[in-house]
This record gives C-alpha cells, sequence and structure tokens, in this order.
C-alpha cells in the first residue's frame, strides 16, 4: 500500500503530540490547534512529509503540539528556515506558525521575503493584537490608543495592516479567517493548501489574558452577521441576515460605503463582486476600514480569500536552475569544477 493512500486512512487524533498544550485557559490558539489537526488527515499526506516551523511566541508551540516533523526556531526568523527545508526537500509540506509580533515585527523582513519568493509553503499568522508570551506589551497591529504594559497611556504607533502588508510584498494567497468560526477556518485552510506557492492566512485570535475581546464585536452572535462579510469569489460583497440584507458599493470620491439591498429588488450592478485574481479588488478588501470616518458606522470585516493568483514557485525555478547548471558542467564530478575556471595557488 502506498503512504498515500496510508495517509488517508489518518485521523485528528494520529496529529494530537503526547506534549501537555501549554496556552491560557480560553486562548484562541487551542481553537485553531484543533482545525488544523481536523484538517490534515484530509489532505492525504503522510505525517512523515509534513513539516510545522515556528518562531517565538505563543503561537510559536504549535509544532510541539502537533505529530509531525517540526521546528521551534529563532524570534521572526521560521521564514528563513522554512526556505531551506522547502529548497532541500521540494516533495515536504512545510507549514509555517507565526504571530502578529513574531512575523511582524522582528520577523518583518524575512516574512516579506517569502512572500516575494513564493515559496509553495503555508503561512499561519495568529493576530491577537498584543505580546501574550512577555505579559501584554502592544505589537505591530494593536490599535491606536490601546493601552497595555508598554502604552500606559495609549499606543502612538499606527498599526500595520496584516492582509495589506502582504499584498504590498506580492503574495499570491492572501486570506483572513477566525478562531472560533470552525467551518471558515477549515475552509481557507484547505483553499491555502491547494494554493501553489505561498499561501499567508491571518487568524484573527482572541488573547483571554492581555487583550480579551478584542474581536468581540466580529465574533458575537448579537452582531457577527453585520460585522462580517464573507468573501466568495465571483459572488456579490452582501452580508447581514435575510431581512436586512446589506451590500458593498462603492460611492463619492470611490470610498466604499453600506447599503440595504432589499429582498424585491436584488442586488443591484452597483453591488461590488469579489474577484479574488483582481488585485484592485484584494488591496481594497485588505484596506476596508474597521470603521468609517465618514459616517462612523462600523464597516463589515472581510473573511475569505482576499487574492489567489498564479506565478512560478521559487523551489521550483531554483532546481530548474541546478539541473540546467548540471547537465551544462559535468554533474556529481567534483575535479572537473574545481578545476575548471582561473585558480590559484597560495603558497
Amino acid at each position: 500500500m502506498s503512504s498515500a493512500a496510508e495517509a488517508t486512512k489518518l485521523t485528528r487524533k494520529d496529529f494530537v503530540s503526547d506534549q501537555d498544550v501549554r496556552w491560557c485557559p480560553g486562548c484562541g490558539d487551542y481553537a485553531i490547534l484543533a482545525q488544523v489537526q481536523k484538517v490534515m488527515p484530509e489532505l492525504g499526506v503522510p505525517r512523515e512529509n509534513i513539516v510545522f516551523v515556528s518562531g517565538i511566541g505563543c503561537s510559536s508551540r504549535f509544532p510541539y503540539y502537533m505529530n509531525t516533523y517540526g521546528f521551534h526556531s529563532i524570534h521572526g526568523r521560521a521564514p528563513a528556515l522554512a526556505t531551506g527545508i522547502k529548497l532541500a526537500r521540494p516533495d515536504l509540506s512545510v507549514w509555517i506558525v507565526t504571530g502578529d509580533g513574531d512575523g511582524l515585527s522582528i520577523g518583518g523582513n524575512h516574512l516579506i521575503h517569502i512572500l516575494r519568493r513564493n515559496l509553495d509553503v503555508n503561512i499561519l499568522l495568529f493576530n491577537n493584537e498584543v505580546y501574550g508570551l512577555t505579559k501584554g506589551q502592544y505589537s505591530p497591529t494593536s490599535r491606536l490608543g490601546q493601552v497595555t504594559k508598554s502604552s500606559p497611556m495609549g499606543s502612538v504607533d499606527h498599526p500595520f495592516d496584516t492582509a495589506s502588508l502582504a499584498l504590498g510584498a506580492g503574495a499570491t494567497f492572501v486570506a483572513r479567517t477566525i478562531d472560533v468560526e470552525q467551518k471558515h477556518l477549515q475552509s481557507v485552510l484547505h483553499a491555502a493548501v491547494q494554493h501553489k506557492g505561498t499561501s499567508f492566512v491571518e487568524i484573527l485570535q482572541n488573547c483571554p489574558i492581555f487583550n480579551d475581546g478584542v474581536f468581540s464585536d466580529v465574533t458575537d452572535d448579537s452582531g457577527s452577521a453585520y460585522r462580517q462579510l464573507l468573501l466568495e469569489d465571483g459572488k456579490p460583497m452582501v452580508f447581514g441576515p435575510d431581512k436586512d440584507r446589506k451590500g458593498i458599493r462603492l460611492g463619492k470620491g470611490l470610498r466604499p460605503e453600506v447599503v440595504s439591498v432589499s429582498e424585491e429588488q436584488g442586488v443591484g450592478d452597483d453591488i461590488l463582486v469579489h474577484n479574488v485574481s483582481n488585485d484592485a479588488n484584494s488591496f481594497f478588501l485588505s484596506s476596508l476600514a474597521w470603521q468609517d470616518p465618514a459616517s462612523q458606522a462600523l464597516m463589515p470585516v472581510p473573511l475569505g480569500v482576499l487574492r489567489a493568483v498564479d506565478r512560478p514557485i521559487y523551489e521550483q525555478s531554483v532546481h530548474g536552475q541546478i539541473d540546467a547548471a548540471q547537465q551544462k558542467d559535468a554533474a556529481g564530478d567534483f575535479d572537473h569544477l574545481f578545476a575548471s575556471g582561473d585558480s590559484w595557488v597560495v603558497d
């Protein structure tokens, strides 16, 4: 029986390690871990061909809890290690797990370069808008005015928009989901795996100790219908309950605005239609404000795949050059390579 056939028989339990999970009670990381472990058996990939790589932070304990190969590496450098792994073994399924601090602060430079290179890896960035492991300082995604241990009078740093940053770096796949939305999280993970190239998934995640409820207006039952814009490629951007359906259109000055969509008239031509291969559409969604500064009305948070386009995969291009060089210059003959070209003897 082939290893692929054996992998299809695996269950979530096969991907649960023997390590005690050491996150704070109620941490959103538990929900993300559970969904990743559920999705893994469905990929048809043997556990020995899966590698999880992380840096430093609460999210970076992830490799300990997956019964696969893994690296708990150094702060912000997971993309560098993952690049080496993927170049050496392009056949492996490589996952990077990082957070808004590890990935966007000390690791920001490494992150943008793996995105622009487009290796076939999957990046999961847990965004709780705070430093959790070091006990509650503000992070690169903390909102203006956020009070933390390192910003007692409120943060004055303008935060990164995570999805916009990924798009600006040239990411070929960018998506956003939420820790507590189980089915949506699973569907986004499946879409990320199917993408050939670097997939970047931002997961909005609650930190119950240092930033509790930061996304409650998006996740609570009372308001989630009006705050979640669930994206589907080729479908109009509509949200809200059936009796109070809303849509997104461009108003004056090409500013997004929320309008009512009546059941009788249906979705009008002015309602925007999602297109994952349209860069203007993707950037528009990534920067859709949490609050419309003109009307002070809350805007919905786009969830799902924002961008998915094809581009040459980095490791394939590199190995293509290696193969070409070997065919040209006597592959495997070190003496021939060493003696070729100019050489010097140092006495």
